[in-house]
């Protein structure tokens, strides 16, 4: 549960970026009050822990990833 979470937290993150980059929108900003809102930080915050979680992945065994998968 907590891979796939993190996840979809990451893939969040990544298509903000995209956005920013692309079209200088910030999606999570514009929608949750603004870079600096409490709202916003969080949901960036929550991203960073969703990268280093899935940092972990690189030195899981694929079989490991394998059984997690079939589990959820």
């Amino acid at each position: 549960m907590w891979d796939k979470l993190a996840l979809i937290l990451l893939v969040v993150g990544g298509i903000n970026w995209g956005l920013v980059g692309i079209f200088d929108l910030d999606l999570v900003a514009w929608t949750l009050g603004g870079a600096g809102s409490i709202a916003a930080r969080a949901v960036y915050i929550l991203v960073a822990i969703s990268a280093i979680w899935c940092i972990s992945f690189l030195f899981r065994r694929n079989e490991e990833l394998a059984v997690s998968a079939d589990r959820h």
